[in-house]
């Protein structure tokens, strides 16, 4: 069982900067995947960035260039760096965590475990 906790949102002009964090528990957390969602208001929760246990990471295409994934193995934390965010980019940010051996994770039904969710809001 992992269980995460995200951290770090808020509220940002468009153009800024904003850095989450995400917290795990458990001692396997240099085994799992970790990855990125994000809900809008009305919208369905969307794919962001994974990032695997070797360090390769994904993006959407809509973040790519804009965001950055990474991991910090000794500390159980994964982040997400938010740069140049738009309007566009406000939503509720949710941290997950699934099997490394999943070779396609841009769908939310492969995560096994979801943090709380973190808000961003961009204003324009």
């Amino acid at each position: 069982q992992v269980q995460l906790v995200d951290s770090g949102g808020g509220l940002v002009q468009a153009g800024g900067s904003l850095r989450l964090s995400c917290v795990a528990s458990g001692r396997t957390f240099d085994t799992y995947t970790m990855g990125w969602f994000r809900q809008a208001p009305g919208k369905e929760r969307e794919f962001v960035a994974a990032i695997r246990k070797n360090s390769v990471t994904e993006y959407a295409d809509s973040v790519k260039g804009r965001f950055t994934i990474s991991r910090d193995n000794a500390k159980n934390t994964a982040y997400l760096q938010l740069d140049s965010l738009k309007s566009e980019d406000t939503a509720l940010y949710y941290c997950a965590a699934t099997y490394d051996f999943y070779s396609v994770v841009r769908s939310s039904t492969v995560w096994l475990y979801w943090g709380q969710g973190t808000q961003v809001t961009v204003s324009s």
